[in-house]
């Protein structure tokens, strides 16, 4: 059963798109995904709130996110958000579908 995480990052002037784009620029996100376990890793736009940026990390089953919780990148993803100064709103599915 496959687990969905939506993050929501918010912060100020731009902030969190910039998080997103150095993301990216960094390779972390490529590494996130190259992941196992890992089923998807994708930034998102709202359109009625140009602040915030939202993750949707989707992943095969809780222990391919635990282990993703404890790795070195973890850190690195926690330095960026505190670079960009960026609070967090996170929400956590299961997809019943796969039931």
């Amino acid at each position: 059963m496959s687990l969905i995480v939506n993050i929501y990052y918010t912060g100020k002037d731009g902030s969190a798109k910039k998080f997103a784009e150095e993301m990216v620029s960094s390779g972390i996100v490529d590494r996130v995904r190259a992941e196992v376990g890992n089923e998807r890793y994708e930034y998102f736009f709202p359109m009625d709130d140009k602040e915030t940026v939202m993750l949707i990390d989707k992943w095969k089953n809780e222990e391919a996110l635990d282990i993703h919780h404890k790795s070195e990148m973890m850190k690195e993803i926690a330095d960026l958000r505190n670079k960009y100064h960026l609070s967090m709103k996170v929400e956590k599915f299961k997809n019943l579908e796969e039931e």
